[in-house]
Order: C-alpha cells, then sequence, then structure tokens
C-alpha cells in the first residue's frame, strides 16, 4: 500500500505541477478518434502534418515507406493494451513485467493522462536534478565565500607542544574507508546525473559515453562498500555523538562562526553531531537503502517499474542532500581550520588546538575522565645483555 501511494503521489505530481506546454496531450475523445494514445512522449511522435496529414492512419507498412524506421503506431497501440501483435523474449517467472512493454497510463483528477515512467521522469529532470544540482552549487559557493572572508581558522595562542590522542586507529581507518567511498561515488553520481549537459558538449558522445559507461560501473561496485563503511562509522563514533545539554549552547551561538568567541564543546560539537545524525544515519539510511534496491541486493524483491523508480527519487534527493551537507564537514575538516586535517591523518592534536576548539573535552582529558592516550604504546623492549 505503500508503493502504491507513494508512485501515485509521484505521478499526480509530476503530472499537476510541471510545465505540459510542449507536451500537452489531446483529449480523450481526438485520441480515440485518432486510435492513439493520450500522450505526447516517446509514443506520440509527430511529423510535419503538412505533410501528410492523414499520418495517425498510416499502418506500420506505410509508415516505413515515407519515414523508415518511425514504429509510433506499434507503440501507441502497445500503450493502448493491444499487445497482440507485441513480443517479450524475457521469461515472466524472472521478470514479472516482461510482458508490460509498456506502463499502464493513468488519468488523475484535474492532471492530464501520463504514465509512470514518463512521471518519473519529469520529476527527475525537472525537480531533482535543477534544485539537488542548485542546493549543491550555492553550497560549495558559500564555504568559498566563507574561506575568501574568513580564512582559514588559526589557533589564538601558540602550540605547547603536548600532544592529545583525538582519534584512534580504528576509527581514522573507518572515517577514510568511508570518505574515499564517497567522494568516489559523488563524483560518479554527479556525472551521471550533469556530465550530458556540462561534459558532453566538450568531450562529445563517444568519450563520455565511455566515461560514464565506466563511473556507473564504479558507482555500483562502490555502493555496498560505502554502505558497509558507513554502518562501521555510525558504531566506531556512536558513543561521543550523543546529544549533549552543552550542544544547545554551541547552537544557540552559532558554534562562534560569526564571532571571535570559540564555543565550548565536548570530543564532538553540535555542528559536527548534525552531520553525524543527520548525513551518516538519516540520509545514509536512505541513501542506502534505496541504493541497494537499485542494485537489485535486496533478496524476494521483484524490481518492478514502480519500485524502482521510487527508489530512483528517494536515492537521488537523499544523495544531493548529503553531497550539500558533506562540503561544509569536507570543508571545516580540511582548508577551515588549523589542525583539522592534521587530526584525521595522524589521529594526534597539540593541547592548545584541544582547548581552543573543545574545550569541555579538553577539561575532561585534564580531570581524569578520559585519557589522553587510548591507543597502547608498544614499550621498548630491554636490551639484552652480551
Amino acid at each position: 500500500m505503500l508503493r502504491t501511494f507513494l508512485a501515485g503521489a509521484a505521478l499526480a505530481l509530476a503530472a499537476t505541477g510541471l510545465s505540459w506546454a510542449q507536451t500537452a496531450v489531446p483529449a480523450a475523445a481526438s485520441a480515440a478518434a485518432s486510435g492513439g494514445i493520450q500522450s505526447a512522449n516517446i509514443f506520440d511522435i509527430k511529423p510535419d502534418a503538412s505533410a501528410d496529414p492523414n499520418y495517425r492512419q498510416q499502418t506500420n507498412a506505410e509508415r516505413a515507406v515515407v519515414q523508415p524506421g518511425n514504429n509510433a503506431p506499434m507503440w501507441r497501440q502497445v500503450g493502448a493494451g493491444e499487445t497482440a501483435n507485441a513480443y517479450s523474449s524475457l521469461p515472466v517467472r524472472q521478470a514479472p513485467e516482461a510482458a508490460v512493454l509498456v506502463q499502464p497510463f493513468v488519468q488523475y483528477p484535474g492532471s492530464r493522462l501520463t504514465n509512470g515512467g514518463e512521471a518519473w521522469r519529469q520529476v527527475r529532470n525537472q525537480w531533482i536534478l535543477p534544485y539537488g544540482g542548485a542546493l549543491i552549487f550555492i553550497m560549495a559557493l558559500a564555504m568559498a565565500l566563507f574561506y575568501f572572508k574568513k580564512g582559514t581558522i588559526q589557533l589564538k595562542h601558540a602550540e605547547s607542544g603536548r600532544v592529545i590522542e583525538r582519534f584512534t586507529y580504528v576509527e581514522r581507518a573507518a572515517h577514510w574507508s568511508n570518505a574515499i567511498a564517497f567522494c568516489t561515488l559523488a563524483v560518479s553520481g554527479l556525472v551521471m546525473a550533469f556530465g550530458k549537459f556540462i561534459l558532453l558538449p566538450v568531450l562529445g558522445a563517444t568519450l563520455f559515453g565511455w566515461l560514464t559507461y565506466a563511473l556507473k560501473n564504479v558507482h555500483n561496485f562502490m555502493g555496498p562498500l560505502f554502505a558497509v563503511s558507513l554502518v562501521v562509522v555510525f558504531c566506531v563514533f556512536l558513543r561521543d555523538n550523543w546529544p549533549r545539554r552543552e550542544d544547545l549552547a554551541w547552537i544557540f551561538k552559532a558554534g562562534g562562526m560569526f564571532s571571535s568567541e570559540e564555543v565550548p564543546s565536548h570530543r564532538f560539537n553540535a555542528g559536527e553531531k548534525v552531520v553525524f545524525w543527520g548525513g551518516v544515519f538519516g540520509l545514509g539510511l536512505v541513501v542506502i537503502a534505496s541504493g541497494l534496491v537499485l542494485n537489485k541486493l535486496v533478496p524476494g524483491m521483484d524490481y518492478l517499474r514502480a519500485d524502482m523508480q521510487i527508489a530512483n527519487m528517494f536515492h537521488g534527493v537523499a544523495s544531493m542532500l548529503m553531497m550539500a551537507m558533506f562540503i561544509g564537514h569536507i570543508y571545516m575538516g580540511t582548508v577551515g581550520m588549523q589542525g583539522a586535517y592534521s587530526a584525521m591523518k595522524t589521529g594526534y592534536v597539540d593541547e592548545t588546538w584541544a582547548k581552543e576548539h573543545h574545550e569541555l573535552w579538553y577539561d575532561d582529558i585534564k580531570a581524569g575522565k578520559i585519557p589522553a592516550q587510548r591507543t597502547p604504546v608498544p614499550t621498548a623492549k630491554p636490551a639484552q645483555q652480551a
């Protein structure tokens, strides 16, 4: 029932909220008179009517003479449910929709006739891609402007020379594995989504085709690795990401981003916890679940057209939001803050860094509540006597 509701909502959205000026469909009566489908998509290819005003009445044989390769009449018959002359070689037991060459056309109140495939295409091309792309671009631009205005956040005091272990080897390995998988998926996904608008005119059809084919396979193979690494990251960092009362002060002061005051926080501040719960857990769960469906890795699922279209829409929206959120995280972990990248690279930070950026965490370490060195340091073996 949930799948039916979501599919219906997507169809209604595409049919009622989008611009159909160039793809407006004829009324049911005129379509019936023409013997065709009431749609202006691939099944309603319209040649120049002035050249042949009776083109709709042409048979496949007649159409083959004046328009070689145009089999629109056959597809109009398929869309109308006339599948007597249609053939599918896929076995029904392996593909439940093998005999369904065209998704059923549905008429919603106050909307024009459309089908699931066309509705999904319209939602993807006119909603998900433009608004998702704009969000990612705006976020990247905002980080660039913030950097040019404030630059890298520097330490206010000199380093002490004493270090504290911030990330263990296991934590760093989990983080880097997930980061590499995420960046690979993000780049390949962006190329597949926007490449035809940006790269295709530059690279040409042949090179762009090979590039997208390679990235599609990389994307499909990297997806399960990302899912596993994300689960590991969640389990490893869960303990220190639970919300605490002190996080409210950090949120109210926006982490001191617009002032010179550094808001005290524990090991992870409220902003990092938002990324953890909103990005890693919330959006990550949607991305992984929908990605497993698209990769056909869910046991017992039939993978019907409607299922794949719904999964694709959820995957696209969640991925765009995750990329926009992680742009800020990547910025702060690299050029945004002095010592942040070194902390994830080596696992250690100077005491001055810990005190200025995570004062409550530093106080707990000094009070003996948290060890400054969590990874056991191997002791030197005593020299053997001759």
